[in-house]
């Protein structure tokens, strides 16, 4: 079967194993696989899940750091018409039971390390039928690579749609329990398609590149960037687990080309003695987003990795990237758009809009909604909360509050549920945050609005020292009013050791706020 356009994860895999079958695909630690090899056993997992009467459409989960083997396991799943289901495997059994549950997952795939997490727990869900060891045989387990073996790596003979999903991936939820975001096929091929079909190569991923895959499958960027450089036929360096030494040590090892990262990575990385004398040259572009970037921070990331930087930001919900800032727009001649999150991609479209749902004039800050080809078709079973996400005409609602310049490009300025109405002024936290965060002493802060009688709301802020820094709250306030407009200055400020964080490290600011609003008829004043 010859393939002209593959557009969806089955097809790529069968592609990629007949034009550069000898290529190699992925690398961990010191195994290797060429995509006929990749696509062999993903066939090989495909005929297993068949085999124990997995029918399309049917949830199958993953609990694991990364590997080779957990991308079998999608790639498999997808040969199967199986949906796959990453699970952050820093959750709590109560938070994974939920998601297991929720999802109606009938296999789980799960490294040795983790299977405690699901034993108190694995009696409360009928639907699972099956568990399988990723590492290795488990008394009273199937192990992976046995079972796996014992089907053909023939190929299944089954047709596949871009339309269907084939993973779901669950939002970190700050608020409430997290909700399933269904991704069919096209969320991963249908925006960079039509991308390079204008003419637009974006990063330039080609079968020459070595890509670092140093974000979890389980979350969006990282299945995202997996995915894509699959496609583009890359190598894809696998890592189970983020440590600087050892990233900078595979970036020179193996002279890898693209480098994805968050920001607090890139900090960690940049701390690292030993990344002053790595010798990065071989890195061509970088990655970054998922949070903003202190400015500082980042022009000393530019200035250590000297290559093509892009800024990407999108959600689960928007099949990951939606807008970006392309190296150009990292040029000291144009130092405001290193604030900005960049323009939409080709075939994408945003629109900012009132409380009403008008759409805003350029540099009016509003709430950010978005349309791309890639956009989810919806959260697995929950009509209420897809609907007050997703509109029948394709705007996915981000609920963070933002502008447009007049040259397009996207400013934003924090969460709308996040924003604080001081005196019938609107202040947007991350600007505060950013603020204090200019301070040495300053590691981390975040900001919340408290009740006030007199203005509504008041800023109060919460801050992380760095080690042996001290300062009084009172000098620090004066510190930000030389930043930002008086009236946005916090009125107090807590010290505290570390923030509240949710597994996937986002500051629960929800824990923050709870004293203050208990009581109160609305959340806001």
């Amino acid at each position: 079967m010859i393939l002209t356009s593959p557009q969806t994860l089955a097809e790529i895999s069968t592609w990629q194993a007949q034009y550069q079958g000898d290529s190699i695909a992925f690398v961990f630690e010191e195994q290797s696989l060429t995509f006929r090899e990749f696509d062999q056993r993903a066939n090989q997992v495909a005929a297993g899940l068949l085999a124990v009467g997995i029918e399309p459409g049917a949830r199958v989960a993953i609990l694991s750091k990364d590997s080779i083997n957990s991308y079998e396991v999608l790639f498999g799943c997808a040969k199967a018409r199986a949906v796959l289901i990453g699970i952050n495997w820093r959750l709590t059994p109560q938070e994974i039971h939920y998601i297991l549950q929720h999802g109606n997952a009938e296999i789980l795939f799960i490294s040795r390390e983790l299977l405690e997490r699901i034993g108190a727990v694995k009696s409360e869900l009928p639907s699972l039928r099956k568990i399988i060891v990723l590492d290795g045989e488990f008394e009273g387990y199937s192990g992976f690579q046995n079972w796996r073996d014992q089907f053909s790596p023939n190929g299944v003979g089954l047709t596949y749609s871009p339309d269907e999903v084939v993973v779901q991936m669950y939002t970190s939820g700050t608020t409430g329990h997290p909700k399933g975001v269904q991704l069919p096929n096209y969320s991963f091929f249908r925006l960079m398609q039509g991308m390079r079909e204008q003419g637009d190569h974006w990063m330039n991923l080609n079968p020459d590149d070595k890509l670092l895959i140093s974000l979890p499958q389980f979350h969006m960027g990282g299945i995202w960037w997996a995915i894509q450089g699959f496609i583009a036929g890359a190598q894809g360096f696998i890592i189970d687990t983020f440590i600087a030494w050892k990233v900078l040590e595979l970036i020179e090892r193996h002279r890898i080309s693209k480098v994805p990262m968050v920001p607090a990575m890139i900090q960690t990385t940049l701390a690292e003695p030993s990344c002053e004398t790595t010798d990065l040259s071989s890195v061509r572009g970088f990655l970054y987003g998922g949070s903003p970037i202190a400015p500082a921070l980042l022009q000393k990331a530019m200035q250590r990795f000297n290559c093509g930087f892009f800024q990407i930001y999108g959600m689960t919900e928007t099949g990951n990237m939606a807008v970006c800032l392309r190296p150009e727009d990292h040029s000291p001649a144009h130092p405001k758009r290193q604030e900005s999150a960049g323009r939409p991609l080709p075939g994408v479209e945003i629109r900012v809009s009132d409380i009403s749902g008008n759409a805003l004039p350029a540099n009016a800050v509003g709430e950010i909604s978005i349309k791309s080809p890639a956009n989810m078709i919806g959260y697995w079973n929950n009509d209420e909360a897809t609907r007050e996400c997703l509109s029948e005409g394709g705007w996915i609602r981000t609920g963070d509050a933002g502008y447009v310049d007049e040259e397009g490009y996207l400013y934003i300025c924090d969460r709308i549920k996040d924003m604080i109405i001081y005196g019938g002024e609107n202040i947007y936290p991350a600007e505060i945050e950013a603020a204090l965060c200019e301070h040495e002493a300053v590691a981390e802060a975040a900001v919340i609005g408290i009740p006030d009688e007199r203005w509504g709301e008041v800023v109060k802020a919460f801050v992380v020292l760095r080690p042996g820094q001290a300062i009084k709250a009172r000098e620090l306030i004066n510190f930000t009013r030389n930043r930002i407009a008086d009236f946005k200055a916090p009125k107090s400020i807590d010290f505290l050791e570390k923030l509240p964080r949710n597994p996937s490290g986002k500051i629960l600011k929800r824990e923050l706020r709870m004293p203050y609003w208990a009581g109160q008829v609305r959340q806001v004043n």
